[in-house]
Order: structure tokens, then sequence, then C-alpha cells
């Protein structure tokens, strides 16, 4: 039988089939997504633009988006691609390639990291919905600054997104060391104002 697991930094052995909140550790997340490239690595730049930094950028949406969201739900936007330490971030038509399976471990993956973090193992679809429109913004700033494409050609993939809420953000190209502390840090924060 072919492994299923995986061996985590900590130390911790995650199974991918069947994985649990024990094998669950932030810094294995944190170290993992500051190390995956977003777009297949095809951004400008000296440094890729990382799952953890793309992450941050949606946490921060949300809150902006949703100011009067509980924190369990910012909390929930910043893991939203958490099992991507594991999995990779897939671009879509590669997710729509793979098929129904992606989805399936993506969700295992999400309810053992939820669990771990005290949010519930499958997220409410209306706050599902709402990550997904700042997740979506964050592809539009992401697709215009750093991924070649045009204003027009984000708008038509992704939407317009309102001024407003993208006012004096940009998107930041960093080391990975320096996103895997800022991750981590930002997690902290929201864990300790749950």
């Amino acid at each position: 039988m072919a492994r299923a697991w995986q061996r985590m930094l900590s130390g911790r052995r995650l199974d991918l089939l069947d994985p649990t909140p024990v094998d669950i550790e932030i810094e294995d997340i944190a170290h993992g997504l500051a190390f995956v490239a977003r777009w297949n690595g095809q951004t400008l730049g000296d440094f890729a633009y990382s799952v953890a930094e793309h992450s941050l950028l949606v946490e921060e949406l949300f809150g902006r988006m949703y100011p009067t969201a509980p924190t369990k739900w910012r909390l929930a936007a910043l893991l939203h691609d958490a099992p991507e330490y594991v999995i990779g971030d897939m671009i879509s038509p590669v997710k729509a390639a793979v098929g129904p399976d992606y989805g399936k471990l993506d969700d295992r993956l999400t309810a053992a990291i939820h669990i771990r973090f005290g949010l519930p193992a499958e997220t409410p679809k209306r706050i599902k919905s709402q990550i997904k429109r700042a997740d979506r913004i964050s592809a539009w700033m992401e697709a215009t600054q750093i991924a070649g494409f045009s204003t027009a050609e984000a708008n038509k993939f992704f939407g317009r997104p309102d001024p407003n809420i993208i006012d004096g953000l940009s998107i930041r190209l960093r080391p990975p060391l320096d996103v895997r502390a800022d991750y981590t840090a930002r997690h902290a924060e929201l864990l300790a104002a749950l």
C-alpha cells in the first residue's frame, strides 16, 4: 500500500487520508504556506508570491469588508487555504482536471485544521461565500499587480473590486521566512482574541 502520510518539520506525521487535529501545528502550516507559490510561480519579482502572503491579504480584506464579523471568521479567512501546506496550490484548471477527489481531500484537511484551532469543522455557507469574495479581490490584485493580467482581463475573471476595499493595499513580495513569521503572529493574535 502506498504511503499516505507526510512527516512535518514539527515531527508530526500527518495522514492525508485521515488527518486528525492532534497532528496539526500552526508552525507547519505557516512554514509550508510560506514556501508554496501562487500562480504556479508565474509572477513578477524576486520572490514567489506565497499562499501565506495571500492568506494574510485575504484576512485583511475580509476584515475590511465585514468589520463586525466575529474573530473566529477572521481566523477562518486566514486559514482558508491552509490545506495547501501539504497539498500545494493547484490552479483552478488543474483542480477541475483532478476532479472531486481533490475537494474531498481539501475538506478533510480543512476540518482537522479548523477543529485544531477551535473553529467548526465546516464553515457555514454564508461565511464561506464572504471569504470567497475576499479571495477573489485578492486574486484581482495579484492578477493586475504581479501576474501580468490587464485590468479588463482581471475584471472579467475576478470581478471589479470596490476601490474603497483595496485602498492602501498592495501586493508584497517578501522572503518566505518573513512571511512565515507574520502568518504565525497573525494567527496568534486572532487566537488570543477568540
